[in-house]
């Protein structure tokens, strides 16, 4: 399988884990030794002035952390637009990571948006193309705005609209579909 970094991976509708059910993730580096991503659409009530306050004005609005998956929940990972990307790991277009020891007050003068995320979702060797490969997760192209949704409620069913096709019907699925 080509690597995978810089799409979405949507959770199909029959992924039931609590971590993924209904989450996009943006993966952010795959390789023959595994991937990492973040989920992209579950804000947490967790206050970044509160949390990070470091982190506080280069967040340039974005008063809350995001959840990016259950492996190492209490570490930060930063995910921005970047004017000059030397101070990063590149994603997709001017999207990357903030690598560590990167200095956060110049930061703030090459960025154009960032958000903050707790914890990461990541895969051993293997795992990610076989998860793929069981259909638990919808490979889509990303949209430049994905990671830094307004909207993260919608992300899900928006990101399975602009597929089409059939995964255009899935996002119409209720999240119970016994309760329709």
């Amino acid at each position: 399988m080509p690597s995978l970094r810089g799409k979405l991976l949507i959770a199909a509708p029959t992924l039931l884990d609590p971590n993924f059910s209904r989450t996009v993730v943006l993966i952010c580096q795959h390789g023959d030794e595994g991937a990492l991503g973040l989920v992209l659409n579950r804000r947490t009530e967790l206050e970044v002035e509160a949390a990070v306050p470091e982190l506080h004005e280069l967040m340039d609005g974005d008063d809350h952390l995001w959840s990016g998956g259950p492996v190492q929940p209490s570490s930060i990972v930063l995910l921005a637009e970047f004017d000059d990307p030397e101070e990063a790991l590149m994603v997709t277009g001017d999207v990357g990571l903030v690598l560590e020891g990167t200095d956060m007050e110049a930061l703030g003068d090459t960025t154009r948006r960032a958000r903050a995320f707790v914890g990461y979702s990541g895969w051993g060797a293997g795992q990610l193309e076989a998860e793929v490969e069981a259909d638990d997760w919808i490979v889509a192209p990303t949209d430049p705005e994905d990671a830094f949704t307004d909207e993260p409620a919608d992300l899900w069913r928006r990101a399975l609209e602009r597929k089409g096709g059939r995964y255009a019907l899935l996002a119409t699925m209720p999240p119970d579909p016994s309760l329709n």
